[in-house]
């Protein structure tokens, strides 16, 4: 049904992955949440698989990062042993306590096959506590093309929400409205910078928002054609 409607798929692993885990079995277990992912969106034509990768676990984000790679790694040699070919996305997080800086995913995807970052707009406004601008915007589409190419730009998998927030980053998703992100500035960059691929909203909202961003995003679009 998607396929006939030229509806593009994706798939959101579980939650409860952490390949920085203490405990072997939790990392085989995270593992393996991850390849069962990857199965099932092989077999229903989804070409990306978000996820959230880790937490750091008190150890330094340079020993997390080290750790995510080993074990991602793993995964990606299985996946290529079952000739499953998609793209594995992690997600940029929006608590400090969670791997996935922008800069964590660019450096992962780069020094990666298969893997390309979901950029969750959301969670780097809560993170940072800032990005909520027309040229911070920018400047987060400047810096993927400049560290991946341009043709990660033309394929990209994004999120976009309200968000509450506080000095440990995320505390919960807000609709549009009803919070202080400035979406209509985040359209006019992705116009701006010609992006593409799939933008999901993940406000509570979901339809009501996903409706406001589509309706603000065409008008944007056909001002500017």
């Amino acid at each position: 049904m998607a396929a006939n409607r030229n509806i593009r798929l994706s798939v959101h692993a579980p939650y409860f992955i952490n390949l920085n885990a203490r405990e072997a079995e939790k990392i085989q277990a995270s593992q393996l949440r991850l390849i069962q992912s990857a199965r099932a969106a092989a077999l229903c034509g989804a070409g990306d698989v978000v996820f959230h990768a880790a937490y750091y676990m008190g150890t330094t984000p340079e020993e997390t990062y080290d750790t995510v790679k080993k074990y991602f790694l793993e995964v990606i040699d299985q996946l290529a042993k079952e000739n499953i070919s998609v793209n594995l996305r992690p997600e940029v997080m929006g608590k400090m306590s969670q791997f996935g800086t922008l800069e964590e995913l660019l450096n992962l995807t780069a020094e990666t096959n298969g893997v390309s970052p979901c950029i969750d707009f959301a969670h780097w406004r809560a993170r940072t506590g800032k990005n909520n601008t027309y040229e911070e915007f920018c400047g987060v589409l400047a810096k993927i093309e400049k560290r991946l190419g341009k043709g990660v730009l033309e394929n990209m998998h994004i999120h976009v929400a309200g968000v509450a927030f506080g000095n440990k980053g995320e505390l919960n998703h807000l609709n549009l409205d009803d919070s202080d992100f400035k979406y209509d500035e985040l359209l006019r960059a992705l116009n701006d910078y010609k992006v593409g691929g799939i933008l999901i909203c993940e406000s509570p909202n979901l339809e009501d928002d996903a409706r406001l961003l589509q309706s603000h995003y065409i008008n944007l679009h056909n001002k500017n054609s």
